[in-house]
């Protein structure tokens, strides 16, 4: 593909004329997004042809504002005429896939297949994940899942696994606790799950919790009350209790714990991986790492993975379908890695768009060359487990409700029950209307 050319400062008017041009003609497509890379993505497409162009708009939440701008008056009207703002033609961002924002983009089977996207190209929970009604109306973009990262001398972990589960991290954390002669406190533990809001939200996702849109948020109760009991046992028997782990985290925790894994003061810590491939290359280089999976090998897919839909209103088609056909290609993720290496943005996101290509082909052949510690790490297909269908404004749920909740059930004196939190959560709605 053509490498996009330093433009001096005539042909950069040139290129502000074309944009105007193409934008009154429909051959200039915008895209919404919360992924900034893609205003890089834009700009090589844009100097790789001169047919049609693109440009991008980021928002924190795509899916709310395409939402916000369809309603006027109680009525539902084209977003595209909605608060004197024009629409997009693409949105690349979380979140696309729920009742209320579906509605806004067209069906995509024309593009795959025939349409030059392999379908088998894609990881298959990702895409099926993206029908509606047996169509293909999202396609995935990228992913992250979560690992667990410790230090290479101390791990104790058998050689050539990818993944790990719970009870193995419980096991091997309990056996690395050290405390001084008096016992009254740790000087050194392997692990806990109270350190980490996001592993309490893991471990409920390898429980089978289930969080998803069904009339609202529903979970199953009795999965989520498991996972709670199932962290208390582990504080209790492998950490002698909260106090103690109190302890030690108001001793040791005023540094990241990565760098406790690093120093041997704890063996693990839990990090999504759109995080760990940005670490620095020499502290990456002296930790090594394991998925975390459940006891079917399930590796759970982080909820806020990003999807791709061409809005049904959008003004120019054909430019819209350009940009995707390139888009979802290997040769252009590739360069697009490239460029990403060579300008050093991956200094700061990971991969395409922050995370793993939806591509498996490109994850799982070109990835490795811009990502080695990859290379014997790689996790297979089959093993992903994509999240469910959420409500559009589940991190904020999740954030200021779930998580809170979480934390005081690992503390709470008397036994978990999720009813409470569904109390919790009908008042949050109530509170907060959209």
């Amino acid at each position: 593909m053509k490498k996009p050319p330093v433009f001096p400062p005539l042909a950069v008017l040139v290129l502000a004329v074309c944009l105007a041009s193409c934008a009154k003609t429909g051959r200039a497509a915008v895209i919404w997004t919360d992924r900034p890379e893609f205003a890089v993505y834009a700009g090589y497409f844009n100097a790789a042809q001169n047919q049609y162009k693109v440009e991008v708009r980021c928002f924190d939440d795509p899916a709310a504002r395409l939402i916000r701008n369809r309603k006027q008056n109680g009525k539902d009207i084209p977003f595209l005429r909605a608060a004197n703002e024009s629409g997009p033609d693409i949105v690349a961002a979380s979140w696309l896939k729920n009742t209320s924002s579906r509605v806004l983009f067209r069906p995509l089977e024309s593009f795959l297949g025939g349409g030059r996207i392999p379908e088998e190209q894609f990881y298959p929970p990702l895409l099926s994940l993206g029908k509606i009604d047996g169509r293909q109306y999202f396609l995935p973009v990228s992913f992250n899942i979560p690992a667990v990262v410790f230090a290479r001398e101390n791990a104790g972990l058998p050689a050539g696994n990818f993944t790990t589960r719970l009870e193995e991290l419980r096991t091997k954390g309990k056996a690395y606790n050290v405390s001084p002669a008096n016992g009254a406190s740790w000087s050194r533990v392997g692990f806990s799950p109270s350190w980490s809001n996001d592993f309490l939200f893991i471990t409920a996702t390898l429980f089978n919790t289930g969080f998803r849109e069904a009339d609202g948020l529903v979970w199953d109760r009795e999965a989520l009350e498991n996972s709670i009991r199932y962290i208390r046992n582990w504080i209790e028997d492998a950490n002698a209790g909260m106090a103690l782990e109190d302890d030690f985290y108001f001793k040791y925790f005023f540094v990241p714990p990565i760098r406790l894994v690093q120093s041997g003061r704890i063996l693990f810590t839990s990090i999504d991986s759109a995080d760990l491939f940005v670490l620095g290359e020499e502290l990456r280089g002296a930790l090594d790492f394991r998925w975390l999976a459940g006891d079917a090998d399930e590796i759970p897919v982080a909820e806020n993975s990003t999807w791709y839909g061409i809005c049904r209103d959008g003004r120019a088609y054909q430019a819209a379908a350009a940009f995707t056909r390139w888009f979802f290609r290997d040769d252009t993720q590739r360069f697009l890695l490239e460029e990403t290496k060579r300008l050093r943005m991956g200094e700061n996101t990971f991969g395409i768009a922050g995370g793993f290509s939806a591509l498996r082909s490109v994850t799982e052949h070109i990835f490795p060359h811009f990502y080695p510690a990859l290379l014997g790490h790689m996790p297979p297909a089959e093993s992903l487990r994509a999240p469910d269908i959420l409500p559009r404004r589940w991190m904020a749920l999740k954030t200021r409700v779930i998580l809170p909740w979480l934390r005081e059930q690992i503390r709470a004196e008397t036994p978990p029950s999720s009813r409470a939190l569904e109390q919790r959560i009908a008042n949050w709605i109530r509170l907060n209307p959209e």
